[in-house]
């Protein structure tokens, strides 16, 4: 099924990706190992596939967007039915489940952002990117149309594969994103009652904050402390970061902590004590019980999941 993009080239959904199902059916053994061609970053499935594929995750951005029929995702908390028209994001390390009807056609983006985190602001939108994004016109009306367009812009790009796809693709993606950190931060509920010049200091010193987490979360961070170096008292600060975030501090210091505890489990030569003290946490008695509280599973478990790897 050729698609054609404003210019009247014919754009092939098929032979980019001829060996999809063999890549995708390492997803039934809990991590999905993504292949990208060429070195490339960038890989978008056009799927007609009725297959289902048990709970899993992967490193990379999953965004899935139906054209023909319904999907549905499921994570631990969360189930999606996603209609045409409708899009969902799937942050990195989210497990998830995906159950196709028995037809449909939809596009699956697989997009590496780890390397984004380097870049000035990026921690403000990253803060976004703890749960699923489920995108449609009632929920995002103010970005909607801009979203379902970027996202047809990146699938031409990869798809005609013309130069330099993989930066177009790119540049489209952080506009994306973007979008969602300023529609966020433009929500008049963000910071009720607030004077628009104090709005944009809170913004500014929130995302600087998020920063300094990102880069200190293996330390000792106590909510008073944090709160004073900013300028706020402890309760006006939690209020606030709250509706900034929408998690408590403790609560974001321990997601933020968790996420890098998720990547030091792969590594086979650090202990779980090793891996608890290095992101932060007191004691491992505390690593253990907020660990399962986060993932419903203790972090052998969680390991010995995340490292399987099925036979060739």
């Amino acid at each position: 099924m050729p698609n054609r993009k404003g210019n009247g080239v014919p754009t092939d959904f098929y032979t980019a990706n001829a060996n999809y199902s063999v890549i995708r059916n390492i997803a039934e053994n809990n991590k999905e190992l993504v292949e990208f061609n060429d070195s490339s970053i960038v890989k978008i499935w056009y799927n007609e596939q009725a297959y289902d594929y048990s709970t899993h995750w992967h490193s990379v951005m999953e965004i899935i967007m139906p054209v023909e029929n319904y999907y549905d995702v499921d994570t631990q908390e969360t189930h999606y039915h996603i209609n045409p028209g409708e899009i969902l994001f799937i942050p990195p390390g989210i497990l998830h489940s995906l159950n196709a009807p028995s037809f449909g056609k939809r596009f699956i983006f697989l997009l590496d952002i780890n390397h984004l985190a380097g870049i000035k602001g990026f921690s403000g939108i990253q803060s976004l990117l703890t749960q699923p994004i489920y995108v449609t016109k009632e929920i995002y009306p103010n970005i909607y149309d801009d979203v379902y367009q970027i996202l047809l812009q990146m699938r031409n790009e990869y798809f005609s594969k013309q130069e330099y796809a993989d930066l177009t693709i790119y540049s489209l993606l952080i506009n994306l994103l973007v979008k969602f950190a300023y529609n966020h931060i433009n929500t008049n509920n963000l910071f009720p009652n607030v004077r628009l010049y104090k709005q944009k200091e809170y913004v500014q010193k929130f995302n600087t904050l998020l920063e300094f987490i990102d880069e200190h979360y293996m330390e000792d961070l106590n909510l008073e402390d944090i709160a004073d170096s900013i300028g706020f008292s402890k309760y006006h600060f939690s209020r606030l970061f709250k509706q900034y975030t929408n998690y408590t501090f403790c609560d974001y210091l321990c997601f933020r902590r968790i996420r890098a505890v998720e990547e030091l489990l792969l590594q086979p030569d650090l202990s779980i004590t090793e891996i608890a003290l290095q992101s932060g946490f007191p004691s491992i008695s505390t690593f253990n019980r907020i660990f399962k509280q986060v993932k419903n599973c203790t972090p052998s478990e969680y390991r010995a999941k995340k490292r399987h790897v099925p036979p060739n």
